[in-house]
């Protein structure tokens, strides 16, 4: 079975790495980093749009391209690559998926149109405080159809126009306005924007059934495949990074390429990028398919991914030496996309225990 790309697949990863090689480069991503004011590139966030990415597995008959989940695996791809400093994933991996999956005709036929064309930004919120969210965690509640509660932290939730919240008795649509306030919070990673939401009586709409935690789960297994291939991206960037670094870095009158310790961290980076590249593609597959292995694969990609994609990113400040530690050097922007995108979902932890049970589960079939 090939689990590789299509020639189609292909020509829309090159094209889309070259629109991000033009529209986002390291000054893109540091304009984020270095102003405080600024939530996520807007300019970025426009085109991307105007591309229509933000729709590539959303229907037609909702604004969307109607391609599917492996064109969507292909962007992340080169969207983590590029470190890009936009809410593609909180909108299009979490809320859309969340909509397609248990949205109502009306939800849908509200709001897909408007995540595809880029006019609303979403985020996902579940937890209220440190540790695995469970039911006992959940205090959040809905009655009459309004929504009390806090959560924190929420990616993208200070700039978010749709917020899908995590109640204890399922998931419900908030729109940001009356009865929703953001606290923004400071994090590792500033290119990603981070909040503590609070919910006073806010109105809200039920989105599917009664059990919150199945469909949360259900949603996180979709988004961590997408993740996945992020994670990936910038992995593989860590890599090129820290080759081309060790080419054109003289010491003792020839390259630090040609030392073994530098062989090795590449060598090493190599073959984990390569461990989370074949996981990632089972999971393009179970997601693509619908296969009931999804929950299986999903695990399996998350954990590999934020694996290699950590690792690639500290080993590239190594091989960069002292310069990689400095803030004129990019490498620390993906050290800290790195850490932000492992805590999305679900710390790896929590991936891994999902991974046992899953594989256990499996085994007793």
């Amino acid at each position: 079975m090939n689990f590789d790309y299509s020639d189609d697949q292909k020509m829309l990863k090159d094209e889309a790495r070259r629109f991000l090689a033009a529209k986002c480069d390291a000054k893109v991503v540091r304009g984020v980093l270095d102003h405080d004011d600024r939530a996520y590139d807007a300019a970025l966030w426009k085109a991307v749009a105007e591309q229509g990415w933000l729709g590539t597995a959303i229907p037609e008959a909702y604004g969307g391209l109607g391609l599917g989940h492996v064109e969507l695996c292909a962007l992340a791809e080169e969207l983590g690559r590029a470190c890009a400093p936009i809410p593609f994933a909180s909108t299009v991996y979490f809320v859309a998926e969340a909509l397609m999956l248990f949205g109502s005709e009306a939800q849908k036929a509200k709001w897909l149109p408007r995540i595809a064309t880029g006019e609303a930004i979403g985020a996902f919120a579940t937890s209220e405080r440190a540790g695995p969210v469970t039911q006992a965690s959940l205090h959040t509640v809905a009655t009459g159809g309004t929504l009390s509660g806090e959560k924190i932290p929420v990616t993208d939730g200070d700039v978010a126009d749709l917020i899908v919240v995590l109640a204890k008795d399922g998931l419900y649509l908030v729109e940001k306005g009356a009865g929703v306030s953001a606290e923004v919070l400071r994090t590792l990673d500033p290119t990603r924007s981070a909040a503590k939401l609070v919910f006073d009586s806010a109105p809200a709409e039920r989105l599917g059934g009664d059990d919150g935690i199945v469909a949360m789960q259900a949603v996180f297994d979709r988004a961590a495949v997408l993740l996945a291939f992020e994670q990936l991206g910038g992995a593989d960037r860590c890599l090129e990074m820290a080759k081309d670094y060790a080419l054109e870095r003289f010491a003792f009158g020839r390259a630090i390429a040609g030392y073994q310790a530098i062989k090795h961290k590449l060598a090493d980076i190599y073959v984990k990028n390569e461990i989370a590249r074949s996981n990632a593609y089972y999971g393009a597959w179970a997601l693509n398919t619908a296969a009931a292995e999804l929950p299986l694969a999903a695990a399996t990609a998350r954990v590999a991914a934020s694996e290699a994609f950590w690792f690639a990113s500290k080993e590239n400040i190594q091989t960069h030496g002292g310069i990689g530690f400095t803030w004129e050097a990019d490498p620390q922007l993906y050290y800290r996309r790195s850490r932000q995108l492992s805590l999305v979902a679900g710390a790896p932890a929590t991936w891994r225990e999902r991974l046992v049970s899953q594989l256990e589960m499996r085994n007793a079939a």
